[in-house]
């Protein structure tokens, strides 16, 4: 019953933003980087805070210093989202937040590199669920199958965080997915929203990865990392600026110059990152299987590329 009370007490808050945004002109237009047409609403995945915020109220506010990272990631998205800020003002945000979650790990009481290896994966993951949040669908689609792995290792495999927390989330995700997973979408998960659920990812992927001591847990966000790594170092290659707004992601080429439906790419996202994520949890050596995992999948971002990069060209 609970489960059900909070998956309305969310859909009404989703709801209610929704009039908030339309009353501030929170929207998206669309732009050269953009891979839609229409005017949408933005920030929509504001129902991922919203989901934690329930959760810490209604389960004894666990791990607090989480949330209070949390809270001040999806202040300054919040922020960004409705007027651009600096970058060194998101930074000092973020670098806060990281601390925060830092210390409900309890990384501060490991050797000083585990910190320094954190702060640096942690960033790239924020940015890269934010540059890879450009179509209907693959954000709040590709966290449900993130989420949804993560819930079954917690369930099956090795118990590291409170199963109602990740059960909260996935019932934040069913219902910006119910707006956003669809060829017109409601809303857009806005910086808000692709911040803030990185942020949830990476601190539970940290939960993992310190009770198993187990790094190849990293696969669960494999597609995500092939995909940005490689088109970082593609651009460095064309001798592009990389903080630069582009649209040279796979994601965007099958979407803008093959002309694929936006629910049918994230489609193919998510089953590639299920089937990669299945394969982790069977596996028997994983690291044999997450060497090979990313050469696979290296490898057929290459040949993707090579192949219909020239139609960005065009």
């Amino acid at each position: 019953m609970i489960y059900v009370v909070s998956l309305l007490i969310l859909l009404v808050a989703e709801l209610g933003y929704f009039k908030l945004a339309e009353k501030l002109n929170i929207i998206d237009k669309p732009n050269l980087r953009s891979s839609h047409s229409d005017v949408t609403l933005r920030g929509g995945g504001i129902v991922f805070f919203f989901g934690v915020l329930l959760y810490f109220f209604l389960f004894q506010f666990q791990y607090p210093y989480f949330f209070a990272g949390l809270t001040l990631i999806t202040i300054i998205s919040f922020m960004d989202d409705l007027k651009p800020r600096p970058s060194w003002m998101r930074l000092c945000f973020h670098f806060v937040a990281m601390g925060l979650m830092f210390y409900e790990w309890g990384l501060f009481g490991l050797p000083w590199f585990y910190t320094l290896i954190s702060l640096v994966f942690c960033t790239g993951v924020l940015n890269a669920f934010n540059f890879m949040d450009g179509i209907n669908g693959i954000t709040g689609g590709y966290s449900l199958v993130v989420i949804g792995a993560l819930w079954y290792i917690n369930a099956y495999v090795s118990p590291f965080v409170d199963s109602d927390f990740l059960d909260m989330i996935l019932i934040a995700l069913m219902v910006f997915n119910f707006f956003n997973f669809r060829k017109k979408a409601k809303c857009f998960a806005g910086d808000v929203g692709a911040v803030s659920m990185a942020f949830i990812v990476v601190f539970l992927l940290g939960l993992l990865i310190i009770k198993t001591g187990d790094f190849s847990y990293i696969l669960l966000l494999a597609l995500y990392g092939v995909d940005s790594i490689l088109t970082i170092v593609h651009r460095l290659m064309l001798k592009e600026n990389i903080f630069k707004a582009h649209r040279k992601h796979l994601y965007q080429i099958m979407a803008n110059e093959l002309k694929m439906p936006h629910v049918v790419v994230s489609a193919i996202y998510m089953t590639l990152q299920a089937l990669i994520s299945v394969g982790l949890i069977i596996s028997t050596s994983h690291v044999v299987y997450a060497l090979g995992i990313i050469l696979l999948f290296s490898l057929g971002y290459a040949l993707f590329i090579k192949k219909y990069f020239r139609l960005h060209s065009l």
